[in-house]
């Protein structure tokens, strides 16, 4: 007697504020036999909305994007949905901000010169419940992972939410539209700067601007 049993494709949504990007990842994804992108989102605030919908099996999620960036709206899909897959597709080759990712629950981190073989590789990955970093950043990582406490990186000393606001506060948002995009009060957004001021021993915004460009949190 022959099986009529057929494996389910690998759900996954897409969330990037770059149309392009999304239009090409879908044709590459679903060129495949076991992948089906189910939904697309280009803000972070859409994505979170659309996973409660959906519940793909696994989420490819831009960092940098308008609005909330791809750390919150990870932190708030997981704080909804702990057992989210979630796989960041970023441009940004940079062991900070993979290790604040990877805190977060991340479950693997590509770079975007990523070839698809290895996009299509990382998606079965995570789906099956393992994490998947980039070969061009596993190396690094793996050390960073075993020296913690190293101090030479200044960012490891910021909370998760102190590392968000460094982050938006670099890119040039105020305290009202930090606020505003993390849903809390200016008041403790104000806290929140004195403290990373302190932290990192900063005088000025213009010495946050260049530490976050020296670090490669920031692009200009």
């Amino acid at each position: 007697m022959i099986s009529n049993t057929t494996h389910q494709p690998i759900t996954v949504m897409l969330v990037d504020d770059h149309p392009v990007v999304l239009t090409g990842y879908r044709r590459l994804l679903e060129s495949t036999m076991d992948i089906s992108v189910i939904a697309e989102a280009n803000d972070g605030e859409t994505g979170y909305i659309l996973y409660q919908t959906h519940e793909p099996d696994v989420v490819i999620l831009d960092l940098n994007m308008v609005g909330i960036d791809g750390l919150e709206t990870m932190r708030r899909i997981r704080a909804k949905s702990p057992e989210a897959r979630i796989l960041i597709f970023s441009m940004h080759i940079n062991e900070t901000l993979v290790l604040r990712a990877l805190k977060l629950g991340a479950a693997g981190y590509l770079t975007k010169h990523c070839g698809a073989k290895q996009m299509i590789q990382a998606i079965r990955q995570v789906k099956q419940g393992q994490k998947y970093i980039d070969p061009e950043l596993a190396s690094s990582i793996a050390i960073s992972l075993t020296m913690e406490n190293s101090s030479e990186d200044p960012l490891n000393s910021l909370s998760a939410r102190e590392f968000q606001i460094f982050k938006l506060m670099a890119e040039g948002n105020s305290c009202a539209q930090i606020a505003g995009t993390l849903t809390i009060s200016p008041k403790t957004v104000g806290v929140h700067h004195t403290n990373i001021m302190k932290k990192l021993k900063l005088n000025n915004s213009s010495q946050l601007v260049r530490l976050a460009i020296n670090c490669d949190i920031i692009q200009v």
